[in-house]
């Protein structure tokens, strides 16, 4: 029956769903124990993590640095007990026994591959991507499907084995593989890419991902629901001065932009610019030092 009650909900929601939305979240270390070096996040700091994830009401929601099992279903549970219910759900193990990448949806998953060991050569030495990368193909309805690519790539503190810049890149290249491998057998696939890639758009691995040739890549560039509207007062090819940071690092009081939403040229046809930001709170530091990003999207093929 339970089984039976499921497929009612999912099937209800597909036939309801003209439009979908898409977030990316990094919950920063969100343990319930001590594990390591990494502190157990406060109850008021998993609160508030609920709390952005319940005024979004994603319908498709990615995650970095998930702790272990536990702390994610203790999240989809409080979720759950708000009235927000993510009944598929996919998991990457990646080498990092810390942190993991989680999709929740409420939309079925109708393929995934956990890509948990991706291999790559570094000045001769061998390493793989710490956190793997999460793959799904999500059916929002009968006619609409979309593949979600969730990643996080290696972050700025540095490393004795090599540069974290060049471990960076190199995710980013067997990523960038994985792309062009899925838009070689359909180019008008709908491909999205989201997740805490730890880098500026102008760097390296975000252009290895957007591509200098086909099939390239559309930076959604969400930013913030602030009232900013007005254009550039004598360049009206100039991009708006909008808030579109994401993350905060304390220790050189920097605000960058590092968590993406990116699509493929098939998907950026279905994009919806005004359901497409960068989620903004009171007090939005106690739940992450990143923001969530959103993008909202018409369930039909443009």
């Amino acid at each position: 029956m339970k089984s039976i009650f499921v497929l009612l909900i999912s099937a209800g929601a597909m036939a309801a769903a003209d439009t979908f939305t898409v977030a990316s979240f990094n919950v920063e270390n969100y343990f319930l124990y001590k594990f390591g070096t990494r502190k157990a996040k406060p109850a008021a700091s998993r609160a508030k993590v609920r709390e952005a994830i319940l005024k979004i009401k994603p319908d498709v929601l990615a995650l970095q640095e998930i702790g272990r099992r536990a702390a994610l279903d203790e999240l989809v549970a409080g979720l759950k007990a708000k009235g927000l219910s993510y009944p598929h759900i996919e998991w990457v193990q990646g080498p990092d026994p810390a942190i993991h990448l989680v999709v929740l949806s409420r939309f079925p998953i109708e393929s995934r591959k956990a890509h948990s060991k991706v291999p790559y050569l570094l000045d001769r030495q061998r390493f793989e991507v710490s956190r793997g990368f999460g793959e799904v193909t999500i059916r929002v309805n009968a006619n609409y499907k979309f593949t979600l690519l969730n990643a996080h790539l290696k972050s700025k503190r540095p490393v004795p084995r090599a540069s974290e810049a060049e471990m960076r890149l190199s995710e980013a290249r067997e990523l960038r593989r994985i792309i062009e491998a899925r838009l070689k057998a359909n180019p008008n696939a709908n491909l999205l890419v989201v997740g805490d890639l730890n880098d500026s758009p102008n760097r390296p691995p975000i252009r290895t991902l957007l591509g200098s040739k086909a099939p390239k890549l559309v930076d959604l560039r969400p930013f913030e629901r602030n009232g900013d509207r007005a254009p550039h007062p004598t360049n009206t090819k100039f991009i708006p001065r909008r808030v579109a940071w994401t993350s905060f690092f304390w220790k050189e009081d920097s605000y960058s932009r590092f968590d993406y939403l990116i699509a493929s040229a098939g998907l950026n046809r279905e994009l919806h610019r005004a359901g497409t930001y960068v989620h903004a709170m009171a007090d939005w530091g106690l739940a992450s030092d990143h923001r969530p990003v959103v993008a909202e999207f018409f369930a039909e093929d443009k």
